[in-house]
């Protein structure tokens, strides 16, 4: 895959910015748009679509584009700005537990579960360590949920043989990705998620090991094994807001 391109056309008073991302005509047959969570835009064409093609293909998508971007935008913007203090609403798993922070110097360092609290012990209160320690420990339990859904994800798809490496990066555009060598990349910060939005992910990657694109068999894959996951995605979509402002 070649690196992304950046290109821009009018719609209305908007200037519509997308990047475009292009791969061999045998692993992408058409050209395909996804709004990323973050709201910035990326077009998938096949390597022999010339500019004009793939600006057609946008320009005829521009009201939905236009529409999707301003709602993540308007959902990013009434999103409170983390202060990592005790109190603050801390999601894992889908489920909503409260952040208290210890002042509590033989155990600095340490972020544990204490029924509905997640509790953070610092030497002395201090913002910028409870974040850092607070990403740590999310960083941590992904990797321990991740590599076991993973294994419960793959397990029934016959086109899995063997589990594909994976990493961890949190990123603020995507949830995850596949290569085309085959390794995934998945979002730690989805460990925020209820488990069927990370099986989701996880099933959605492990199915460009099958079809490289995002065309019609592509999505017939995904409907085989999750027949519920446009639901899950809109599900996932609308949390956006709660799981990424840590990244």
């Amino acid at each position: 895959m070649n690196a992304p391109s950046s290109r821009s056309f009018r719609y209305g008073d908007e200037l519509i910015r997308f990047r475009v991302r292009t791969q061999p005509a045998r692993k992408a047959r058409r050209i395909a748009i996804h709004v990323e969570p973050d709201g910035s835009v990326v077009v998938d064409a096949p390597q022999d679509a010339d500019d004009t093609a793939v600006i057609a293909a946008v320009r005829q998508r521009a009201a939905w584009i236009s529409q999707r971007v301003a709602d993540i935008r308007q959902r990013l913007d009434s999103a409170p700005a983390r202060e990592h203090v005790s109190g603050e609403s801390l999601l894992y798993l889908g489920r909503r537990y409260q952040l208290k922070v210890v002042a509590d110097a033989p155990r600095h360092g340490s972020v544990r579960m204490r029924g509905a609290h997640i509790e953070v012990a610092v030497a002395r209160p201090d913002a910028a360590q409870v974040h850092a320690m607070l990403d740590a420990w999310y960083a941590l339990r992904a990797r321990e949920v991740m590599a076991s859904r993973l294994a419960a994800v793959a397990a029934p798809l016959r086109w899995v043989h063997a589990l594909p490496p994976v990493r961890l990066r949190a990123m603020r555009r995507q949830w995850g990705n596949c290569s085309p060598a085959g390794r995934l990349t998945l979002n730690p910060h989805l460990v925020k998620a209820p488990r069927e939005c990370i099986d989701y992910v996880i099933l959605h990657e492990l199915c460009h090991l099958k079809e490289h694109h995002h065309g019609p068999r592509f999505h017939r894959l995904l409907d085989a094994c999750m027949p519920g996951w446009r639901e899950v995605k809109k599900r996932l979509d609308g949390l956006v807001d709660q799981l990424m402002p840590l990244c």
